[in-house]
């Protein structure tokens, strides 16, 4: 069983039926949000395999990525995007994705990728230069395990962190009492190893967990 993850209703549906046919699917789940795969992972269970966008509404860059890794270790999963910058490839492989491919793949090269995968193989586009990302893949990979290590809630506030917010507005942002941010934060800082806020932005930013 295949789940895929992704906010436009018309590539969903395009590539649930793909699957169907080219696969003998006899059904796919979807989900349209980072929040609504991993609900629908606990109430339903684990898939076979996941494609998921990069972009999503409540997940952009290597968030979703990492978030799934660590609810669904031994899933192979695929990131699909319009977004093939060669930094942005060697970062999601970095982080345990099974492959990344081009929304803009024609229908039988889309299908060719998915099943190479799926027997093992770790698949890029053919414009992916591995060789000038090689030194930093193993430091990317590291980080995101300690990104990954992160809880939900933990997650929701270094999201907030990124985008500057001082420790009275995440409270307000997420109804919890500005007392327990502060040992959110001291434990954020401890897992991804990082000293101060803005040490813990930048490697955020380096491993591009929320890209623009």
């Amino acid at each position: 069983e295949i789940l895929i993850v992704d906010d436009h209703p018309l590539m969903c549906d395009a590539l649930a039926l793909t699957l169907k046919i080219s696969f003998g699917l006899k059904s796919v789940r979807t989900a349209r949000s980072l929040a609504a795969a991993q609900e629908q992972i606990r109430r339903q269970g684990a898939p076979d395999a996941v494609i998921l966008d990069l972009n999503l509404p409540d997940a952009r860059g290597a968030e979703g990525l990492v978030t799934l890794r660590r609810q669904i270790p031994g899933v192979p999963i695929t990131m699909i995007s319009a977004d093939l910058e060669n930094a942005m490839i060697s970062v999601a492989m970095a982080a345990g994705a099974q492959g990344y491919i081009s929304k803009s793949l024609g229908r039988e090269a889309l299908v060719d990728s998915l099943r190479r995968m799926w027997n093992g193989e770790r698949v890029t586009p053919d414009s992916y230069e591995p060789e000038q990302a090689s030194e930093e893949d193993a430091a990317r990979a590291e980080l995101a395990r300690r990104f990954a290590s992160l809880t939900p809630q933990q997650m929701k506030i270094l999201r907030l962190i990124c985008q500057g917010k001082a420790n009275k507005e995440i409270s307000y942002e997420l109804s919890i009492a500005e007392a327990t941010v502060k040992p959110h934060i001291t434990a954020i800082m401890s897992k991804i190893n990082a000293r101060r806020r803005t040490q813990a932005v930048l490697l955020a930013n380096s491993i591009r967990l929320f890209a623009p």
